[in-house]
């Protein structure tokens, strides 16, 4: 009988080997499998950090463009009057040249408009405070081109050279940017 028992040992070992090669080649299947679905999960986390990414931008470029939006529309409310009140400052301009004017005259009549008139020259400047234009009389200061457009220079011993020693016309401002400059003489 014992060479029954090595029979169906001899018989067995082929089946072990069988067994033992079916196990490798089945693990190296997962081992496949394994690179595949890892190389994918690899491939996902690639794309979220992309998503991710390009969600950020989207975001900080909305925020810009929200800011740039919220900026315009300040400045629009800002200086959307801005071409008004270019215009208005010549009326604002002939309004004290008729005061000066009116100021020489003796006539009874011509005193009348004079108080009309600076009645209406002092509304007007109260509603250029109240929409924050505000005149630039530069006389005695030293000339700045960002303020001043200078008409043209003179000697001045009593003045320091690049000082305004005349102002021609008045300048404006319209929270705080020049709607118009200063016309002023300059001494040398």
């Amino acid at each position: 009988m014992p060479s029954d028992d090595n029979a169906d040992l001899e018989q067995g070992q082929p089946q072990g080997n069988e067994n033992a090669l079916d196990n490798e080649a089945e693990s190296q299947d997962v081992d496949t499998e394994l690179e595949q679905i890892l190389e994918k999960l690899t491939e996902a986390e690639d794309n979220a950090g992309r998503a991710k990414d390009d969600l950020l931008r989207v975001q900080a470029e909305m925020q810009n463009l929200r800011r740039r939006t919220e900026q315009d529309i300040e400045k629009a409310h800002k200086y959307g009057q801005e071409k008004l009140s270019v215009e208005l400052l010549a009326v604002m301009d002939n309004l004290e040249r008729s005061l000066e004017e009116a100021s020489k005259s003796e006539d009874e009549a011509v005193k009348a408009i004079h108080e009309g008139v600076d009645i209406t020259l002092k509304s007007f400047a109260s509603c250029f405070t109240k929409f924050s234009i505000v005149a630039v009389d530069p006389l005695g200061e030293p000339f700045d081109p960002q303020l001043h457009q200078a008409m043209t220079m003179q000697e001045n011993t009593d003045a320091e050279p690049n000082t305004v020693i005349s102002v021609m016309q008045k300048g404006y401002t319209l929270h705080g940017r020049v709607i118009r400059p200063a016309m002023v003489i300059v001494s040398k």
